[in-house]
């Protein structure tokens, strides 16, 4: 176990496996596969409903029948009930490509032709095949479809081209269609009968009869790639829809055999599988660019419309950075997508848009990503100023403007900050300063300017007048950061050079050269400290006030990707090309832990909260977490779990946190373990009690206040007008009244005289044994006076509501007056007395700080006359006075303290 432990992906969506949907009920799910895992969404909004544990091996088919869902990895499927793993069917030897779920048995296709059948109806560990075939000839099979109304009968598709009709009772073939010369690519079943759908790799669609085997149409693909997806519509229109390897989906009416829409640029990569909700204008595609989306056919000339969309990444993310306090991950990405990624919520996470892209593409007839910004190389963020102006500025590669985005809204800004026009080159840095006014850029010819974000106008150059030049740098400006004061400016050159610049004036101040080549510097605002990345793999942190190199940290054997400071600025984190993860120690010079992934690190940002670190891989589209564990194993120092100088090995995080096999165990002994922890800890607290600690309950606020203000409330939900009398039972049955309220009949007056006796003697009864009973707030109380343990009790307290809670103590309350040798002995009296020596102790121990005050009040509300009038209760109470004054005092005293130095410190002048 190392700092951080894999967590989790996010930002996947879908992968190249095609997508199977189920409706259960009135609503409609989609499964899609995320690699080594699979996602269900609910239609209605796109949100994400289950996730599925980690498979051993990538996912290549998928099938769904209700609840169940059928997974094929390797040659191995796998059997979900939800999220729960219930079967593994191994029985292929090739790797298995094609399932399809026939009536109750599931059909499985290897990339040899082997197919077996499934049954899924009680289902056990293990379970043999009922049947198998093997399809003959040199068939290589890459498509199957059962066509409608075909008893026991699938129809094959094979990448040589022909297909094979078969009969999966008899495991014989019955017919093989000749093809037509071209590798079949799709195969789908019409709402009409013996009518098929083939789509081929030359980009021909083929609407063929298999009861006749004739041809009715063929459509024309040709210039849109191969035909990947194909769908019928099944909501009484006649269309056909067909997605191509280009991101096209087209629209063709059946009826009139031509083509009625084109969906250009409806994806950026090829299309994988569409599909036509049931009796629904809606259409479903998902594609390898990372996204899925929703099509409503319901405007006046049948083109289709966006109606939703889940989409990540296409492309591997160059930069992150942890935003709105650790809850968002601004992203941004090679397919020159710049996105804003939740930590919690993934239908929270968006692309940023770029001024109506798609309008403006649909208008030009270009392509959405011609008018894309280009990729982001750097960016930098200011949460201060989010409600006021723009508050992101980006740098684009090969790009001589910087851009600024107002992330309240999502959306680009409406200023583009152009340093040096008169001789533009690419920007290749930007900082924006602490108070969020100022962004501060760097180009590759050495200019740095300085801008307002409000305005976009420029407020001056840094120039270096030392030399005369009318440039920051000699060459290429690698990194520019502002201090938290705006008094420094610093940057970075390509060559070495370190400048330290009048953030105000603008002029110089200091410099010095770092002796090689630097590739990036990061600053940390609190400590002063600037951390430098050069080509020899070494990583030097200065001091920019003393101009002093303070550590230097080596053990990278390959190119510095990235590094970040941690936000109390003890810890380095840096990445490197050759698989390392390194956290560095500021104060002890030495590395303190190191880990390995087998795909390199390109870029990590680290939560404010340092409870995450997020990490960007090559080649990779997602971004991965992973969890500071020294902030949750309660561990006492980092060196017991830390790898320290070693570097060890670990796996990537995986969309679901679980693996197959720990999912099942984790979820029987989640419960168990948390109830058991929850109560071992809150037992070593209530016995290591820090004498000067005040623990509070942890409980809703609203629970405890409206124990004070119980009275309020109840006068508040007082009925208006009064309660109704119950409707007249016929005129012909005669009621009589009862306790419980409800509505007697009886038949005759004598039958009705017998039962009234009886309802009355077990009413009488039963308020003689009501005295008798003991409620489970009086046995808590008892256990806990006898074992001298007050947790359980108050744990016990703490779930009951707060009218519970008031119903219970009044319980207490003595209404008649005895003899004072008899009230003693009673046992209101008793618990009374034994709730004021818990009150004491409770207090005394400064435990559930605020709840007890809670409920001291009301107790007191309640029985505050019956303590008046004795003695022994007096006694009880002026004690529980006494520690109340103790604990209040020297809670008085620490907030005055902290009065005193906040007013201190807010007027005071920097």
């Amino acid at each position: 176990m190392g700092i951080f432990e894999p967590f989790r992906a996010i930002g996947y969506i879908t992968s190249t496996v095609p997508f199977s949907v189920q409706r259960l009920g009135t609503e409609t799910f989609v499964t899609v596969s995320v690699g080594k895992a699979f996602q269900i969404y609910n239609c209605a909004k796109l949100n994400l409903v289950i996730i599925s544990p980690q498979l051993p091996k990538k996912i290549r088919a998928l099938a769904s029948y209700r609840d169940y869902t059928f997974v094929a990895f390797g040659n191995e499927i796998a059997v979900f009930r939800r999220a729960h793993q219930v079967a593994t069917w191994s029985k292929h030897v090739a790797k298995v490509d094609l399932l399809l779920v026939f009536g109750e048995h599931v059909l499985s296709l290897d990339v040899e032709g082997n197919m077996f059948i499934w049954a899924f109806k009680g289902i056990e560990e293990h379970l043999a095949p009922i049947g198998n075939l093997q399809l003959t000839g040199k068939f290589t099979p890459t498509s199957i479809v059962h066509p409608d109304t075909y008893l026991n009968k699938v129809l094959v598709g094979s990448q040589e081209g022909p297909l094979q009709l078969w009969n999966i009772n008899t495991k014989k073939m019955l017919y093989q269609f000749k093809g037509w010369g071209s590798s079949v690519t799709s195969c789908v079943s019409s709402p009409a009968l013996d009518v098929v759908a083939i789509g081929c790799a030359d980009g021909k669609i083929h609407v063929h009869n298999i009861k006749l085997d004739e041809e009715i149409v063929t459509f024309e693909h040709a210039s849109r790639g191969a035909v990947t997806a194909l769908s019928f519509s099944t909501d009484g229109r006649p269309l056909l829809a067909s997605g191509g390897s280009f991101g096209v989906i087209s629209i063709w009416n059946l009826n009139k055999k031509r083509l009625q829409s084109v969906i250009r640029d409806a994806h950026d990569s090829s299309i994988i599988s569409l599909n036509f909700l049931a009796n629904e204008p809606v259409l479903m595609s998902a594609s390898a660019d990372n996204s899925l989306k929703m099509w409503i056919f319901d405007t006046n000339d049948g083109d289709p419309r966006l109606l939703r969309f889940r989409s990540g990444h296409s492309a591997p993310p160059l930069c992150i950075r942890f935003y709105s306090n650790g809850r968002h991950i601004l992203s941004a990405g090679q397919d020159r997508a710049f996105r804003l990624f939740s930590v919690i919520q993934e239908q929270q996470s968006r692309e940023l848009s770029q001024r109506h892209i798609s309008r403006r593409a649909k208008k030009l007839r270009l392509k959405e990503e011609e008018l894309k910004l280009k990729p982001v190389v750097s960016f930098d963020c200011a949460e201060i100023r989010e409600r006021d102006w723009c508050n992101v500025v980006t740098c684009h590669m090969d790009t001589a403007e910087a851009y600024v985005w107002r992330l309240q809204n999502f959306v680009l800004g409406e200023h583009i900050l152009k340093p040096c026009p008169e001789n533009p080159t690419p920007i290749k840095a930007c900082a924006i300063s602490a108070c969020g006014n100022f962004a501060v850029v760097g180009t590759a010819g050495g200019w740095i300017e300085r801008f307002n974000l409000q305005s976009g106008i420029s407020r001056g150059s840094y120039f270096d007048m030392s030399e005369k030049r009318r440039y920051a740098h000699d060459g290429e400006v690698i990194g520019v950061a502002c201090d938290s004061t705006n008094t420094l400016m610093i940057s970075a050159g390509y060559h070495g050079d370190l400048k330290v610049w009048d953030f105000k004036k603008r002029e110089l101040k200091s410099q010095w050269d770092v002796g090689c080549s630097l590739v990036k510097i990061v600053y940390h605002r609190v400590n002063g400290l600037l951390a430098t990345v050069a080509d020899d793999f070494v990583i030097r942190l200065y001091d920019v006030v003393t101009l002093k190199m303070v550590r230097e940290f080596r053990g990278h054997t390959d190119r510095i990707t990235d590094l970040c400071f941690s936000e109390d600025g003890k810890w380095v984190i840096s990445s490197s090309m050759d698989g390392s993860l390194r956290i560095w120690d500021v104060i002890l010079a030495k590395q303190i832990d190191g880990v390995h992934v087998d795909v390199p690190i390109t870029a990590l940002s680290l939560s404010p909260n340092m409870d995450v670190l997020a990490t960007a891989h090559s080649d990779q589209n997602g971004v991965y977490l992973w969890v500071n564990q020294s902030m949750f194993s309660g561990l006492p120092s980092v060196e017991s779990y830390a790898s320290g100088k070693d570097v060890v090995n670990v796996k990537l995080p995986s969309v679901s946190a679980l693996t197959s096999s720990e999912a099942d165990d984790d979820m029987d002994r989640q419960v168990l373990e948390n109830s058991e922890a929850l109560q071992a800890s809150s037992f070593s607290i209530s016995q290591k009690q820090i004498p000067e600690l005040v623990t509070l309950s942890l409980l809703p606020k609203s629970q405890w206040q409206s124990l004070i203000n119980l009275d309020i409330i109840k006068a508040r939900n007082k009925p208006i007008e009064p309660p109704k009398k119950p409707e007249k039972a016929p005129f012909f049955l005669r009621s009589i009244p009862s306790l419980s309220g409800d509505i007697l009949f009886k038949a005759n007056d004598s039958e009705a005289d017998g039962e009234n006796e009886e309802n009355n003697k077990k009413d009488q009864n039963s308020m003689k044994n009501f005295d008798a009973l003991e409620s489970p707030f009086s046995k808590h109380l008892k256990s806990s006076w006898d074992s001298k343990h007050f947790l359980d009790f108050t744990n016990y307290m703490k779930s009951l509501s707060p009218s519970a809670l008031d119903m219970e103590l009044r319980m207490l309350e003595i209404i008649d007056e005895d003899v004072e040798e008899e009230l003693i002995k009673r046992p209101e009296f008793i618990l009374i007395g034994q709730l004021l020596d818990y009150f004491i102790n409770e207090v005394s121990c400064k435990n559930d700080f605020e709840f007890m005050q809670a409920v001291v009040k009301l107790f007191l509300k309640i029985h505050g006359e019956t303590i008046r009038c004795h003695p022994s209760l007096q006694e009880k109470a002026k004690k529980l006075l006494e520690t109340q004054s103790l604990v209040w005092q020297k809670m008085e005293k620490l907030f005055q303290s902290t009065r005193c130095i906040v007013t201190f410190l807010s007027n005071s002048q920097f």
